[in-house]
């Protein structure tokens, strides 16, 4: 990628990591005298090493960009504070209230600023957050589904406590809601809130009391909508005639604070509901993959409100040191996550790998899920392997929905990859239309798969809010750095490739054409033929509400051919590195080429046609020349195994057919990852000397997982599931292992199968304890050397417990009460 305007660059990974340095957070004030004094975080092995740091140059527009100094370290962690048994890490030593009325001997729970409790004081023995997924506040906030005790709010919305006091509140008595975040809270810059009680506004936060009974105090508080999102410290302060006192930190009273797509004064606000249940509330989704004439599905667990999930996704921003002023801006909290999601240059969560070798980690082709990614790099700190294109996009969809932000998971089949910032794809062959490889750096993947991410856009002109494209998948450089987007969606469509960020690339990825130039007698190269219509050629994604497949083309490109598309093109074009591409070409095309590739099943014989028709009223001899190779989906194709060449003549408006047959065994010891090929089509010809050219992917299917579930699903109880498989291949599967997941009904698990023979059927049974009632879906995979991209999936209907709710502790299954081991900061 490349730089225009705020755009991407290409270059060499950074130097550096990207992580801040800083002093030691100390806390903004002693609870008690007596309390020993928090000891100071072990140095950041990974502080910033020198220039300018990652978040000037990877988000040029934070607010909070020249105030980085002060804020910037990660909080001190050890255990996530998911356990009662950890202490706030403000350095507050009290005893827990446990969030909920203690015991009625206040003075050992409470400490009052000067360590002394006097007679007339107004001390708060406790405090209730409501904060159960069943009680009001979790309810109202869309957040009754995370697997979690701690109150989880979302900004802009209004929110209710409990305090319980020593003695009836007074008109005179005077209490002040505090919240922290990061390690050197500031009023200014949002992270220290100060909330008077019935003193109005202060920055969009305020509190009132709406009850007012014996020693109970009920509160409502109103957060601002631009608060920094992330986990809150929280206390109180009261002062009277008789003294101030100050509640203990708690862990059991931090605040989780959310971005809100329901306040309409939240900049990421959604105003249709079924776009949010969809896109913020759905755990779980379908990914597309294939070409577009084969398009292949599968199931995908987000998982973004099980227990620990949450926690992942701030450890992410804490990672990459984040400064916590700068979190309450999706647009760069969207730029800091598409760089974390690769590990390249940070640290981040998946090591990318098409290599085709994973004996060291897991087959991108066998998750099934979010989860085990994100808890894997939660507790060890160490970047996770492996993933590719679809993984990156899984991982991001979770961690921008559980944060708030409305997102779907985009497939674009015919993606371009552009390396040379000509915004065109450039393929070269020699005199004999052979292609050259060694100058053939564009790629066309087959398909790729990003995210989109709905929010206004304060920083672009009007007309850009809406839907935005963020790309976690490492293909190039933006800034130096490995991150791609938030870009909008209407400046790709409009060819805008000056609007940030990393415009140019994506355009590149939707709606390039495909340039094939021809290597001449003296040397030089000739455009021979423009491919108009072979770059995105359909856009997808889940539709709202149902299993089906939705095309979103139109929402990138204007019509294929159109006047507004030749218009977006030519102006992408004008602003890259060769703006006159489209001055020099010239052809005469009246012999077209089609390409026709039967729905092949791995281990069959295939066969493949080519169809030319001669479109004018003379006739036409065609040399033909057919090249097949098989293909990773990123466009990195093998050698040639397989080739043709044919005279064809066509008489006046006539079509003629050349098939290529391939037996299994011509194909099998070439296959690569997803069964792809590539079969490059030339020809000339003779009488106009016009060259046809064109490139056709085509893949070889593989089975799916039959699941049965042999038992009715009731929470709390046991259930057993059947998987079924049949081995589409007369070699024998080594090493075999399936994966089982699902939100709500079965933490990631993985099962060693060890072998099953040539074309054997083999069944096998796997109990779960659904955790949460409704309709959920249990996802499968199988994965081997020799085969993989193997999947399956089933809806399971499960019943509430029989007088009860809630997550019960059963299995292990449960996670509202588990603690998440975190890595020490700045990972391994």
């Amino acid at each position: 990628m490349w730089e225009v305007s705020l755009g991407m660059t290409t270059g060499s990974p950074r130097s550096d990591v990207g992580r801040w340095g800083g002093n030691p957070w100390q806390p903004p004030m002693t609870p008690s005298p007596e309390a020993e004094p928090e000891p100071e975080p072990e140095p950041d092995r990974h502080a910033h090493q020198g220039g300018r740091p990652f978040w000037a140059r990877c988000c040029g527009c934070c607010s909070c960009q020249n105030t980085i100094d002060d804020d910037r370290r990660p909080e001190p962690r050890g255990d996530p504070g998911l356990s009662r048994a950890r202490e706030a890490s403000s350095g507050g030593r009290g005893p827990s209230s446990g969030g909920r009325r203690p015991d009625t001997r206040g003075s050992t729970v409470n400490t009052a600023r000067d360590s002394t409790i006097r007679e007339g004081m107004l001390v708060v023995t406790g405090v209730d957050l409501l904060s159960s997924p069943s009680d009001q506040n979790r309810q109202e906030h869309h957040t009754d589904e995370f697997e979690y005790k701690e109150l989880i709010i979302r900004r802009g919305q209004p929110f209710h406590m409990v305090l319980f006091l020593s003695r009836p509140y007074e008109s005179s008595d005077h209490v002040t809601l505090e919240l922290f975040i990061g390690n050197n809270p500031e009023v200014g810059k949002g992270t220290h809130v100060i909330i008077p009680v019935g003193q109005g506004a202060s920055r969009g936060w305020k509190a009132q009391v709406t009850n007012s009974s014996g020693k109970n105090l009920n509160l409502q508080v109103h957060t601002a909508p631009n608060a920094i999102i992330g986990k809150f410290r929280f206390t109180v302060r009261t002062r009277s005639e008789a003294g101030e006192f100050q509640l203990p930190f708690d862990p059991c009273n931090e605040i989780y604070i959310l971005f809100n797509p329901w306040c309409p004064e939240d900049i990421v606000y959604v105003d249709r509901e079924d776009w949010r249940q969809e896109y913020v509330l759905n755990e779980c989704g379908r990914i597309y993959y294939g070409t577009e004439t084969q398009i292949g599905e599968r199931t995908w667990n987000y998982g973004q409100f099980d227990h620990g999930v949450l926690d992942a996704c701030l450890y992410i921003l804490d990672q990459r040191g984040m400064p916590y002023g700068g979190r309450s801006d999706p647009i760069s909290v969207c730029r800091v996550v598409s760089a974390m999601v690769n590990s390249l240059d940070d640290n981040g969560i998946l090591i990318g790998n098409w290599s085709g070798e994973y004996s060291r980690g897991t087959n991108p082709s066998a998750w099934v899920g979010s989860v085990e990614i994100l808890l894997s790099y939660l507790r060890t700190g160490s970047s996770v392997p492996y993933g590719q294109c679809w993984v990156f996009a899984g991982v991001t969809t979770t961690v921008l929905r559980c944060l708030g932000l409305a997102t779907r998971t985009i497939t674009n089949f015919s993606s371009a990859h552009d390396t040379d910032t000509s915004l065109t794809m450039d393929i070269y062959f020699d005199e004999n239309m052979k292609p050259l490889e060694h100058l053939n750096h564009d790629s066309v993947w087959n398909f790729h798969v990003w995210n989109d991410c709905w929010m206004k856009r304060p920083d672009l002109p009007s007309g850009f809010d809406g839907w935005q494209v963020v790309d976690a998948t490492p293909q190039e450089t933006s800034s130096g750095i490995f991150c791609c987007g938030p870009c909008s969606v209407q400046s790709i469509k409009n060819g805008l490739v000056y609007m940030k960020y990393d415009t140019p690339f994506i355009f590149a990825e939707v709606n390039s054409d495909k340039i094939y130039w021809q290597r001449q007698g003296d040397g030089s190269f000739k455009i021979v033929y423009v491919e108009e219509k072979a770059i995105g050629s359909l856009v997808v994604t889940k539709a709202v509400g149902s299993n089906m497949r939705e095309e979103v083309t139109h929402t990138y490109k204007h019509p294929e051919g159109s006047e507004a598309e030749r218009k977006a093109v030519e102006t992408a074009a004008a602003h890259g590195s060769k703006p006159n591409v489209y001055a020099i070409r010239d052809s005469v095309e009246d012999v077209t080429l089609q390409v026709e590739a039967q729905d092949a099943v791995m281990g069959q014989d295939l066969t493949v046609c080519v169809v030319l028709t001669n479109c004018s009223s003379s006739p036409r001899t065609v040399k033909l020349h057919l090249y097949l190779s098989v293909t990773f989906y990123t466009g990195v194709s093998g050698s040639v195994f397989k080739e043709s060449k044919k005279e064809v003549v066509l008489a006046p408006g006539a079509s003629e057919r050349t098939a290529l047959s391939v037996a299994y065994k011509e194909y099998r010891v070439h296959l690569v990852d997803q069964g792809a090929m590539l079969l490059n089509v030339s020809g000339h010809v003779k009488e106009n000397k016009q060259v046809l050219a064109k490139q056709h992917t085509f893949r070889l299917r593989t089975p799916d997982l039959s699941l049965t579930l042999l038992r009715a699903a009731m929470v709390g109880q046991e259930c057993e599931v059947q998987i079924v498989f049949q081995n589409p291949l007369p070699v024998t599967l080594t090493n075999v292992v399936f994966r089982l997941e699902g939100s709500g009904l079965q933490r990631p698990k993985a099962l060693n199968a060890g072998d099953i023979e040539g074309n054997k059927r083999v069944t096998l049974c796997q109990t779960f304890v659904p955790v949460k009632p409704g309709s959920r879906q249990l996802i499968a995979s199988l994965d081997s050397p020799q085969l993989s991209q193997v999947h399956g999936v089933i809806q399971v209907d499960v019943a509430p417990a029989a007088g009860g709710s809630g997550f019960p502790d059963t299995r292990g299954n449960s996670r509202s009460g588990e603690t998440i081991p975190i890595a020490s900061r700045g990972g391994a």
